[in-house]
């Protein structure tokens, strides 16, 4: 459903468009994502509203994941509204949960974040429930029967609950509240959030896109704020400049040279879609061989059809392709591997080959499966594409590990890891710090959110340094009033 009651678009208004009305008492709670960089949900409370900015599933380490089973950090029956900036789980899974724990309100995003959220939201009730069935017939929860965080049905009632919102176009969430979304360049339907409310511009930045990398446009710069929240999650980091396919191009050569698979661990939305668009293109210029390439993950296959279908998002160089009549994430030996029995047929095929499954962290999905047959073999190629949280099995491969618990059974670990970090939909510091130039007063107050401590400190005081800005680290559970 769409947001009633909206003007037509203007992608060049600034926030000072916004009414400010007289100020009130107004205050934040950084309820996920302060420092680490899953579960995102900040609660803003202002003139008898509560917003709740995203609402995201922690994911990575046991004693975050387990924070999901806690009861909502934010009584649901009083919640007004939930505005999504994009749709990756760690901004939108716990969404299933807060409609089951009684939350009843609107959920605000683009049209492009609820494409998503019709596939994400039920395939990841879906794991929940296998997950559950899993653990029930091997025995190995401490729980019986051991239940899953949410349902599909609860995944369907929260879709029902959507309200799509164009970029640039005014909407009300709350009673007290206007807020629009603006392109964040991140995937797909993401959004910059502002809020206008009680006298007080509030932006949240969501997760911030990249410059001048293919399929998905720049970030819109954003003037003003009073209040900003900005995500840190390269905060202390810096892509490598040059050739951004160099690691993904050694990767396949070493695949064809020992006549093995190359295994990529990718999210669905996003960063499948890249993948897929650059071995079209590395193909194209003969720069690697072309060898059958795999995208095993329903998911990923329904997210590339949506790519497909939002052409207002892409970029001018998506945009030749698809007016030259090519397809833009097919390589030439391209397969769909669309049901669990076309993912085993794989297991009886020899290399060189590519596999594409989810999930990008390892922490679920067909990938593991993949992962626990041919990690012990040394001519498999793995390469991480991604961010990789503290605590998953991302993170514990590409820091080294030489065995990693896998499906219940411990799994040597003689393949090749290699990482490369261009691919990651996420700006570094220099990008963020890129953005922050665009604002032409700086904020009474900016947080650093979405990011683990020593990413998000170096953020901070990039910030401090080259813009003399006041900004602090924003800190698990804290409430802060605005000024």
């Amino acid at each position: 459903m769409s947001a009633a009651g909206a003007k037509r678009p203007n992608r060049n208004a600034t926030s000072s468009t916004f009414k400010h009305e007289e100020k009130k008492s107004a205050a934040i709670t950084f309820l996920g994502a302060a420092g680490t960089v899953t579960g995102s949900k900040h609660l803003l409370e202002a003139g008898g509203a509560r917003l709740l900015l995203d609402c995201g599933l922690f994911q990575g380490l046991k004693e975050l994941r387990l924070r999901n089973w806690q009861p909502p950090p934010v009584d649901p029956v009083h919640l007004d509204a939930v505005i999504l900036s994009h749709a990756h789980i760690d901004h939108s899974g716990y969404l299933p949960r807060l409609v089951r724990s009684g939350f009843t309100g609107p959920v605000f995003c683009t049209r492009g974040t609820a494409d998503l959220l019709a596939v994400m939201l039920p395939d990841a009730a879906s794991l929940q429930e296998e997950e559950a069935a899993f653990a029930n017939r091997h025995k190995t929860s401490r729980h019986s029967p051991a239940l899953p965080l949410f349902t599909t049905e609860d995944a369907q009632r929260a879709l029902q609950q959507i309200r799509t919102v164009e970029f640039g176009r005014r909407f009300q969430p709350a009673r007290a509240a206007q807020a629009r979304f603006l392109a964040a360049g991140h995937i797909l339907g993401a959004g910059l959030v502002e809020v206008s409310i009680a006298g007080r511009l509030v932006v949240f930045s969501g997760d911030l896109g990249r410059y001048g990398v293919p399929i998905m446009r720049d970030p819109d710069p954003v003037p003003e704020a009073d209040l900003l929240l900005v995500e840190s999650t390269y905060g202390n980091r810096i892509h490598p400049d040059g050739d951004r396919a160099v690691g993904l191009v050694e990767a396949v050569q070493r695949a064809a040279r020992h006549r093995g698979w190359l295994l990529v661990p990718a999210f669905a939305v996003g960063r499948s879609q890249e993948l897929l668009y650059a071995l079209r293109e590395l193909e194209a210029a003969e720069r690697i061989p072309s060898l059958p390439v795999y995208l095993d993950s329903p998911m990923a296959i329904e997210a590339t059809v949506i790519y497909a279908r939002h052409p207002e998002e892409h970029d001018t160089a998506l945009r030749a392709v698809e007016a030259s009549g090519t397809r833009p994430f097919a390589p030439r030996r391209f397969h769909l591997a669309r049901t669990m029995e076309d993912s085993k047929r794989l297991n009886g095929l020899g290399g060189p080959g590519i596999i594409i499954a989810g999930s990008g962290m390892a922490t679920g999905g067909r990938i593991l499966h993949h992962m626990k047959r041919l990690l012990p073999d040394p001519a498999t190629t793995v390469l991480f594409v991604g961010y990789q949280a503290a605590g998953t099995r991302g993170r514990l491969l590409r820091d080294g590990a030489r065995e990693i618990k896998m499906l219940g059974e411990m799994v040597p670990v003689r393949a090749t890891i290699l990482v490369s970090d261009v691919y990651s939909a996420h700006g570094d510091r220099s990008e963020i710090l890129r953005w922050l130039g665009g604002f032409q007063r700086p904020p009474a107050m900016t947080y650093v959110v979405h990011g683990e401590p020593e990413a998000a400190e170096a953020l901070r005081e990039a910030i401090r340094q080259e813009r003399g800005w006041t900004v602090e680290v924003a800190q698990d559970g804290q409430r802060v009033g605005l000024s």
